[in-house]
């Protein structure tokens, strides 16, 4: 089976869905963890036969006892984390915890419209070109080394929702394939660059 994963995720589990669709990294994902009782995403890691964890922030006394919680989790079932529309923060132990073993996928060309309203930002800005990044996290919010990125065309006529729907097919590909290329061991940081082992420059 090789390298165990986590995801991470708070809403219906569109991109969950795409890892769990993709054979080199479905098989692989060893537990759901959503901060929302109601979120799709668990319902599908339950179709799939996956654990599914509600791991509710109501529940904990502060976010370092939440982090703390979570933390265990991801320590005794994950050796990798894919945050797969996860809308909480991680605290720094976390992202420590999981140097360089956590992606997530992010609905701009990163570093253009960090936070969570990129597509709504990118349409404000009249920009004409948008897309995703794949990134793995570092302890700053949507900045750390990118693996994957693609470019998506902002159309005259696109409002926040059609160009989200356009974005997220591609998120569907990237995601994936960048979730598998961590799980094989294939990714080198050099600075601020990605390699991709065995891929020419």
């Amino acid at each position: 089976m090789g390298a165990r994963i986590a995801v991470l995720a708070s809403g219906s589990g569109t991109n969950l869905q795409a890892l769990l669709d993709e054979p080199a990294v479905g098989e692989r994902v060893a537990v759901v963890v959503s901060d929302r009782g109601e979120a799709g995403a668990l319902q599908r890691a339950e179709e799939r036969g996956i654990p599914a964890l509600h791991l509710d922030p109501g529940a904990h006394a502060s976010r370092e006892d939440y982090d703390a919680a979570l933390l265990d989790v991801l320590r005794e079932r994950a050796d990798l984390v894919c945050l797969a529309g996860f809308m909480r923060i991680l605290s720094a132990p976390v992202v420590r915890a999981f140097e360089r073993r956590m992606l997530n996928v992010h609905p701009s060309l990163l570093p253009a419209f960090p936070g969570a309203h990129a597509v709504r930002d990118a349409l404000a800005w009249g920009v004409k070109v948008t897309g995703v990044t794949v990134h793995l996290v570092d302890e700053e919010v949507d900045h750390g080394p990118i693996v994957l990125q693609e470019a998506v065309p902002v159309a005259a006529e696109d409002d926040e929702r059609s160009l989200h729907a356009r974005i997220q097919q591609v998120e569907h590909r990237l995601f994936p394939r960048a979730a598998a290329l961590l799980a094989d061991d294939r990714l080198r940081v050099e600075g601020r660059t990605v390699v991709v082992v065995g891929e020419e420059r």
